[in-house]
């Protein structure tokens, strides 16, 4: 029985030893049963090195190509308004009068001081100059004198400078009671009515103006067309206010500089808007016709492989087929622009899989 058992024990552990070589042998044929897809079977095309003119579709916004608000440089009451919402006006026009009796009470005082300093300023002078002429003669005056004279000559021309500089102050800050248009355009908005008091602090605008008969037309370019953007492009647009009818405007200026904020870069294009027809604040849909700076590959959009690892192509060279990780860019034609490891010469598959695998292509053996 002891023989028995030992025979037992050794024989069981060689049997499964047995099994599992089998069970192994089995799934390393299997794994050698698998087949990869034969290179006579691949459908390819190549990789086109060209440098398409496409054209997109942004949204932009129409603005006055100057606007701005108008608010009181100095404290004062409104005494008079000349115009009013919608109004016309011309560059200099007068819009309203403020009124300030303190402020003409200051330039008559620093007026009157500036006589003064004009006045002592000339005794000065003269005095200075009866010396000089009397120190022609030698011993008659001292020098000392002379230059006592000369220096108080100096100090009141330096005391009359200074409150004439007053005195223009006084007067500059008159004409801040006068509130003209900065430049032609129409009123938007009239906020206050005569008797309303209004400075540099009350944080209210007398009035909104806003030029019309030219505009700005503003376009957010997303990041990817950025290098697209040449000299002379024109825009065309259409704006809601006027259905069916189709503008134009040339390229003005460029940020050349992408924003944190939205990832666009701003386009600017001036518009001409004689008779007004188009009207500042309205939105618009521009179509652009964009050229890369130069050529770069394009692929057919269905070669393009899309996976949870990223986005790739699948290129089959020498019977060989490799994955190149690439970015896509803009798509023409039916075909996508792609940025990655490539070559002119590379073919990539037309139809992809994740199921084909990377490596050498054996080409089936002929039977004799």
């Amino acid at each position: 029985m002891k023989i028995i058992n030992k025979i037992k024990y050794i024989f069981i552990p060689v049997v499964l030893l047995g099994v599992i070589s089998c069970s192994g042998e089995k799934e390393s044929k299997n794994e050698t049963k698998k087949t990869v897809q034969p290179a006579r079977s691949f459908v390819t095309t190549e990789i086109k090195l060209i440098n398409p003119t496409y054209q997109i579709s942004v949204p932009g916004e129409l603005k006055p190509y100057e606007s701005v608000q108008i608010f009181a440089k100095v404290a004062g009451f409104i005494k008079k308004i000349y115009v009013d919402r919608g109004s016309v006006v011309t560059k200099g026009q007068l819009l309203a009068v403020l009124e300030a009796p303190e402020m003409n009470q200051d330039y008559l005082s620093d007026k009157s001081s500036q006589q003064k300093t004009y006045t002592d300023y000339l005794y000065a002078k003269q005095a200075f100059e009866r010396l000089q002429d009397a120190a022609s003669t030698k011993g008659a005056v001292a020098d000392i004198e002379l230059d006592r004279a000369k220096s108080i000559m100096q100090s009141s021309k330096a005391t009359y400078e200074a409150s004439k500089a007053g005195t223009g102050r006084s007067s500059q800050m008159n004409q801040y009671l006068r509130i003209t248009a900065p430049f032609s355009g129409v009123i938007m908005d009239r906020n206050l009515s005569v008797g309303a008091l209004v400075g540099p602090n009350s944080g209210m605008a007398l009035f909104s103006i806003a030029q019309k008969n030219k505009l700005r037309l503003t376009v957010s370019l997303p990041e990817k067309h950025a290098s697209s953007v040449n000299e002379g492009i024109v825009a065309q647009f259409t704006v809601n206010s006027i259905p069916g009818k189709n503008f134009e405007a040339h390229l003005s200026r460029n940020s050349g500089v992408i924003s944190q904020e939205n990832r666009s870069m701003t386009l600017e294009f001036d518009v001409p808007n004689p008779g007004t027809v188009l009207k500042g604040g309205e939105y618009a849909q521009v179509q652009l016709n964009l050229k890369r700076s130069a050529p770069t590959f394009f692929v057919p959009t269905k070669s393009i492989l899309q996976t949870q690892s990223g986005t790739f192509v699948m290129t089959f060279n020498d019977n060989t087929v490799s994955r190149v990780a690439v970015k896509e860019g803009i798509t023409y034609e039916k075909m996508t622009e792609v940025f990655g490891a490539l070559s002119g010469h590379d073919k990539v598959l037309v139809k992809p899989s994740e199921e084909i695998e990377e490596g050498k292509i054996s080409t089936p053996k002929k039977n004799k």
